[in-house]
């Protein structure tokens, strides 16, 4: 019973080999960070262990660092760059000939499918570089602003993104990108307009619509991602729709639990607060 058993896992992992040295992306292989994961996940682990451990630890009898100019350059450069992801996304495929109800992979050499491809490439490094946020919220002792989504979101979409790199430069997938590029420019202009001091903060009280937008982003692309498991005849990697669709699910659920957690609290103790202010 047990050799079936492991004969049956054999054929499992077999399949999965096969499927990923298949599905290899030859025109990225060479590509920066692209070849192998081994050093990503040496970034990732870098990163996981400043932000835990080494960065907390050095910080623990220091005054937190301002950072206000590096903050200011920062959010500008990934709002520009959020731009860039967002403009070469429409213009290489979801601004017309790519299909929203199912759009195959091509491995192709065309500038209009290589220019998606770098643009898959492009967000995988944005996604590198946005572990940035966490660094700085550890050298600004802003330690509550490290959940534990927080740390799995930045550790995770890396981690998507290279797959996409190194297996779907293109197709389905990368409607994920282009949406969640377009919410960044967004996000970090509000970044942006924080790091530039109280007198402009108290204009910021729509950070609360920002969530809102990253829940409605992982509402669309579970929808968007699972209607493939009910076309036999769509050319997109099922097993890959699977994972986006639950990965999906999964932080639409996470960010409405973030969103229930801090706003409707916090509109629940302003509403009394206020109920006690008109009782004096």
């Amino acid at each position: 019973m047990s050799a079936v058993r492991m004969n049956d896992t054999n054929t499992i992992v077999d399949r999965m080999v096969n499927f990923l040295v298949e599905h290899e992306d030859m025109r990225t292989k060479s590509w920066f960070l692209s070849n192998a994961p081994g050093p990503l996940f040496m970034i990732l682990a870098g990163y996981l262990y400043f932000c835990l451990y080494a960065g907390p630890r050095y910080m623990r009898d220091r005054k937190p660092f301002e950072l206000k100019n590096t903050l200011l350059v920062y959010n500008a450069v990934q709002v520009l760059f959020s731009w860039v992801l967002f403009y070469e996304g429409y213009k290489a495929g979801w601004g017309g000939h790519y299909n929203f109800r199912c759009q195959p992979v091509t491995y192709a050499t065309d500038p209009i499918s290589m220019r998606m491809a770098r643009a898959v490439w492009l967000y995988y490094i944005a996604k590198l570089t946005e572990l940035l946020d966490t660094v700085f919220f550890v050298l600004r002792k802003k330690q509550r602003q490290i959940s534990f989504l927080h740390l799995y979101h930045h550790t995770l979409m890396p981690v998507c993104a290279f797959v996409g790199v190194k297996y779907f430069a293109g197709g389905h997938g990368t409607l994920l990108g282009f949406i969640n590029s377009f919410i960044h420019i967004i996000m970090y202009a509000y970044y942006l307009l924080s790091a530039m001091g109280p007198k402009v903060q108290k204009y910021l009280w729509w950070k609360k619509y920002i969530t809102i937008l990253q829940i409605i982003q992982f509402l669309i692309i579970f929808v968007h991602t699972l209607q493939i498991q009910f076309q036999p005849s769509c050319n997109f990697p099922k097993p890959i729709a699977a994972l986006l669709t639950f990965n999906a699910g999964l932080f639409t659920y996470m960010f409405s639990s973030f969103y229930i957690k801090n706003y409707n609290k916090e509109a629940a103790l302003k509403a009394k607060a206020d109920a006690a202010v008109k009782q004096d």
